[in-house]
């Protein structure tokens, strides 16, 4: 794209808005910002190019994107358009001047009674090669004001983890592309899964963007998302849209949700009361006749054959006191190799052992891939008494024929 064309023409560039959905009131909580140019048969061509063209010089780039945002903030005044304004700078751009022009344009508009708490300054910050800390220090500047800061594309550049240990964004956006065509990716999953305990832990709301689909809108749903936008919901326009055009569709979309998530947490709690009695009332039977862990353990695994792939016995401090008893091509074997291994590291362990001695009651885990199989498997976990307890590990198998418990 010629840079003259779009700037001889900067009249001709307006403001496209791509509407963002708040999960708690299902509705329209705010616009993302795009510029368009429009041609003389009224098609708008996106300004992608323009931006990323090295060889136009800066100055042009900061003209046409301030141009955007003043035509954006002054649609909002003239029709008095309520929430949040989602704005994109690169962060080479706004640090030429140290972010003071962009910073003066928005108070011009604070000083017609727009207020700054409505603005997110999403940056394209990942590829700065500049000062870091400065960029931080200008951004808790910005801060001050009321500005919210997003941080984009965090999935993909993981690299700017390290970077929220410096300033703390408001909001986290996610792109769910790489679910539109590979769903069943349990890897890219749990990564997303503990972005949403990472946003948890540092104040951040969840944007899920590039939702096409069902399934990604469930998904954003289940992991922690407050903000949803895609073409799935709605797309891009010059006009801006009812707030509650999708109330109704959100309304029963998230229904189906819940009643879908309530079956596989029904599922789960009724498979954990299952296996606690059925536990319980073997040990019973079993403890009369055998007195060593091993023992009790090949007991058990015959008995939970069906279930069950590796059992073993830990105290509360994490101490396996058993061997591994392992099913090896259909045949439970002993592995004592494992006793004496230490299990306290494990994310939630300790948790759990005071759930159940408080309880004294199984517990049944999430999902999760087992180290030394990789497979999916979930975990029953047993207070014994006299503090030891009880581990029992669920194949895939198993999970996989009663659909529910995959989860």
């Amino acid at each position: 794209m010629d840079s003259m064309d779009v700037l001889s023409n900067k009249e001709q560039i307006i403001p496209y808005f791509k509407p963002v959905f708040s999960a708690d009131g299902h509705r329209i909580a705010g616009y993302e910002v795009w510029g368009r140019l429009l041609e003389a048969d009224g098609t708008a061509i996106c300004l992608e190019g323009f931006f990323e063209d090295h060889e136009i010089p800066d100055e042009y780039k900061v003209e046409v994107a301030d141009h955007i945002a003043s035509s954006a903030l002054e649609r909002y005044l003239d029709e008095k358009e309520e929430g949040l304004v989602f704005l994109h700078r690169d962060a080479r751009l706004l640090m030429l001047d140290h972010g003071e022009s962009f910073l003066q344009l928005l108070q011009q508009y604070e000083e017609r009674g727009f207020s700054l708490d409505r603005i997110v300054l999403g940056l394209s910050e990942y590829a700065y090669t500049g000062d870091f800390e400065q960029l931080v220090h200008l951004l808790v500047y910005y801060k001050t004001y009321g500005i919210k800061i997003s941080m984009n594309n965090i999935a993909e550049n993981g690299g700017q983890l390290e970077k929220l240990s410096f300033f703390s964004p408001d909001i986290l956006r996610v792109n769910l592309y790489q679910l539109r065509n590979d769903a069943g990716n349990k890897v890219y999953k749990d990564i997303l899964y503990s972005l949403s305990v990472l946003a948890r832990k540092i104040g951040a709301s969840l944007l899920y963007e590039g939702i096409e689909i069902n399934y990604q809108l469930q998904f954003a749903w289940l992991s922690g998302g407050r903000f949803y936008q895609g073409d799935y919901l709605h797309k891009e326009s010059s006009t801006f849209l009812d707030p509650d055009i999708l109330k109704p569709k959100l309304k029963q979309k998230y229904g189906d949700f819940i009643r879908y998530e309530t079956k596989h947490l029904n599922a789960g709690y009724d498979l954990a009361d299952l296996l606690h009695k059925d536990t319980g009332s073997e040990l019973l039977r079993i403890k009369k006749e055998i007195g060593d862990f091993d023992g009790i353990l090949m007991e058990l695994a015959n008995h939970f054959s069906d279930k069950a792939f590796r059992l073993y016995i830990c105290n509360e401090v994490g101490f396996q006191v058993s061997s591994n008893v392992l099913k090896v091509s259909g045949t439970w074997a002993k592995d004592r190799s494992y006793i004496g291994k230490n299990w306290s590291w494990r994310p939630y362990f300790l948790e759990n052992i005071i759930r159940m001695r408080m309880d004294k009651k199984g517990l049944l885990s999430d999902m999760y891939s087992d180290i030394d199989s990789g497979e999916s498997i979930r975990t029953f976990s047993f207070p014994l008494g006299n503090e030891h307890y009880l581990f029992m590990d669920l194949s895939y198998e198993f999970l996989f024929e009663e659909d529910s418990l995959l989860y």
